[in-house]
């Protein structure tokens, strides 16, 4: 497939800002013609891939009714909070793992096929390249998120504060999407790989289970505890829920939503600020 950019006869090379330059002054694509040329090809490479629309999306509503099912006839309440209204927002927010790992996989083959190379010889800046992967991989983590909070909604989740918190709420996990998806398409890079970067992504993936997206972290071990209650998913999964259920969520939890909100948004802050400039240089020394 390939991607349509402005172009120069003479011959164009990165430079140590992470843009490339040409010998005769020509200025390139601008930043963002260069970032939606390259994520409208990630698109279309999503569309002419059903399996990777359908198996995600299938993926995570399994995984959803296993836990809604099998270990919410276990738990069932949480104070006054019913199990499947306290899993549902942590299962929302801990699922951006599921499409981080496959935007690591995503990139590594991208990189495997030559795609960064040919990318690399135009007149674009480099960030442009991550940043039209992103904004592709970031449209089909927003896909999946809208089919578990579906598939949420069948199985008996609710929220009571209304829209405008649920969209806050929603417009909130976006973001702490696109901050992950920063980190995982830098492991990607870094990877060499498709089967390395999946193996390399799952490391994350215990910071799903050791927050509280699935049960309150005062029942975990207290040697456990430091961890689950400081680390970056807790604080995401903690302002979600709390902004979808109120009072009935910040019970068991311990806490209210300005203990979870300022710490969740630096942690996604944080991740981009970190990761961004990472990627690049990954990438101009690949």
């Amino acid at each position: 497939m390939t991607v349509s950019l402005p172009t120069a006869h003479a011959q164009a090379g990165p430079d140590s800002t992470g843009a490339s330059t040409l010998e005769l002054g020509h200025p390139g694509a601008r930043f963002l013609v260069a970032a939606y040329q390259v994520a409208a090809r990630t698109m279309k490479k999503f569309v002419r891939t059903p399996s990777l629309i359908v198996a995600g999306a299938a993926q995570g509503a399994l995984f959803l009714l296993i836990f809604r099912y099998v270990f919410g006839g276990a738990i069932g309440h949480l104070g006054s909070l019913s199990y499947v209204d306290f899993l549902v927002p942590g299962f929302v927010v801990t699922g951006l793992l599921f499409t981080g790992i496959g935007s690591s996989t995503g990139i590594a083959d991208d990189i495997q096929a030559g795609l960064f190379d040919r990318l690399r010889s135009l007149p674009i800046r480099l960030l442009s390249i991550v940043s039209g992967r992103v904004a592709a991989d970031s449209c089909l983590m927003v896909y999946g998120m809208v089919v578990t909070i579906l598939i949420g909604v069948l199985v008996g989740f609710r929220t009571v504060n209304g829209a405008g918190d649920a969209a806050v709420a929603f417009a909130l996990t976006v973001l702490y999407g696109f901050s992950f998806l920063w980190m995982f398409v830098s492991l990607g890079l870094l990877a060499g790989g498709p089967q390395a970067a999946q193996g390399i992504s799952f490391l994350v993936f215990p910071l799903s289970f050791v927050s509280s997206a699935y049960i309150p972290v005062s029942t975990m071990p207290g040697w456990m505890q430091a961890f689950a209650a400081h680390q970056p998913m807790t604080y995401m999964v903690d302002t979600v829920r709390i902004l979808c259920e109120g009072q009935g969520a910040s019970s068991p939890l311990g806490h209210p939503l300005g203990s979870s909100l300022l710490p969740s948004v630096v942690w996604a802050v944080g991740l981009i600020a970190v990761f961004a400039p990472v990627t690049v240089a990954t990438l101009r020394r690949a």
